[in-house]
């Protein structure tokens, strides 16, 4: 413990809702959490298609390994899964 400390007392952190109120940092601008999704959109749908593509020429080799082909399906479907959920995040489908 440093002299500070043991004059003040340790130094309290709250842990409750009411803690970002009360926060020193600055709030992050209105679109950058959209501009997070966006790009991390963006690097999953490279990355489902390329597992495509890794799929395809498993399958054109004879003979292939359906354990890895059909992991990297299980893979592939895992991330339309979470763009889905991106896509929803960023656009949501309100019924007016």
């Amino acid at each position: 413990m440093t002299d500070k400390e043991d004059a003040e007392g340790p130094r309290l952190v709250a842990i409750d809702g009411d803690a970002a109120a009360r926060s020193d940092e600055p709030e992050p601008p209105e679109g950058a959490n959209d501009e997070a999704l966006r790009i991390r959109l963006t690097q999953l749908e490279q990355e489902h298609r390329d597992l495509d593509v890794a799929i395809e020429s498993l399958e054109e080799r004879m003979p292939y390994d359906r354990l890895t082909i059909q992991r990297l399906k299980k893979k592939k479907l895992i991330l339309k899964d979470e763009i889905t959920r991106i896509h929803d995040i960023l656009l949501p489908d309100i019924i007016a």
